[in-house]
């Protein structure tokens, strides 16, 4: 992935990313992910692009726009070209890199499943073309026993010796289980952070893989952003948009962003099938989600196996564009310093 910024993203990242060498700036001048994605739409009904708030009538334009963004505000946040250097110096020096959702090698299947909600701009390490392989999706909870540790290994090595990708969240307990396995047997991994994303780059675990291009990591948001629920809770369905099928091994029942995200892909986006994790017939929080309409893990112990349960014979699972309404990036929350 090239560290070269395309001028629309470039134009991105000043109205809405609060740039690392740039945060004197207060939140409530950066556009919320609403007010982005208004502009982004009056832009677009006026074939324009991000790129035009640069150009030789990028005065008019921006007046245009006034209704919706005050003038002045835009050509402060357009203003901040130096900020953005000194950012992305930083961040090729960490091989962090970034694309915007105009740019030709965004991922496709966030265009297809996801359309205008997906992220504006992705920031990412590690070999860009892992998120075009689609792959077994595992998420679950934090808190978890050996045994399940155990058993969310043993499912990545499996998903690697069939040489499909497994797609995680990255947080401790069955994403780090089920991304730990895919890497020890030599498999690949995507792991979508919500958080800490120039940390988990720098982080000597994961150097070798990363650069052996078995591991990619990506955010949506800023690359030194804490950790924050609600960006925990959004980046769910990113981590379905990207996988061929999911498997919950671990839920709590009516709460946590294991749950959210199950239910919302059940309920409103059927990106992909939804599996949870067979034998598990007490816990309540897997035995709410197959009355919502979750299927019962196969359990595949060979390669033939799993590659049945990526593919299943359902085609209410490839609804595309999206049947829904969708919230992600359009809360009105303003970005956290």
């Amino acid at each position: 992935m090239s560290s070269e910024l395309s001028s629309n993203t470039q134009a991105i990242l000043l109205l809405t990313a609060p740039l690392v060498a740039g945060r004197g700036e207060t939140s409530g001048e950066l556009l919320t992910p609403g007010e982005y994605k208004r502009l982004a739409h009056f832009l677009e009904s006026h074939e324009r692009q991000p790129a035009d708030l640069f150009g030789p009538q990028a005065a008019e334009l921006t007046g245009q726009c006034r209704d919706l963004v005050d003038s002045a505000r835009l050509e402060r946040l357009l203003g901040r070209g130096f900020q953005l250097s000194q950012a992305m110096e930083r961040w090729t020096a960490r091989a962090i890199w970034v694309v915007g959702r105009s740019d030709d090698n965004y991922p496709s299947r966030f265009k297809k499943r996801l359309e205008d909600h997906a992220p504006p701009v992705l920031y990412g390490c590690g070999d860009p073309a892992i998120l075009e392989t689609g792959g077994l999706a595992v998420v679950g909870s934090r808190h978890i026993d050996d045994a399940l540790v155990e058993y969310t290994e043993n499912i990545g090595r499996l998903a690697a010796q069939a040489h499909r990708t497994v797609v995680s969240g990255g947080a401790r307990g069955i994403d780090q289980a089920a991304m730990r396995g895919a890497l020890e047997e030599g498999g690949a991994v995507a792991g979508v952070l919500a958080d800490s994303l120039e940390r988990a780059a720098l982080a000597r675990a994961h150097r070798e893989v990363l650069m052996d291009g078995r591991l990619l990591l990506i955010s949506p948001y800023d690359p030194a952003a804490g950790f924050n629920v609600g960006h925990a809770m959004q980046r769910n369905k990113l981590i379905y948009a990207l996988a061929d099928a999911a498997l919950v091994v671990s839920s709590d029942c009516g709460k946590g962003g294991t749950w959210a995200g199950a239910v919302e892909q059940l309920e409103k986006l059927s990106f992909v099938p939804v599996y949870v994790r067979s034998g598990a017939e007490n816990e309540t929080g897997l035995k709410a989600l197959r009355q919502k309409g979750a299927l019962e893990w196969p359990a595949p112990d060979t390669c033939e196996g799993l590659a049945e349960a990526l593919t299943p014979d359902d085609s209410s699972y490839s609804r595309t564009p999206m049947q829904s309404e969708m919230s992600f990036m359009v809360r009105e929350e303003r970005p956290r310093e």
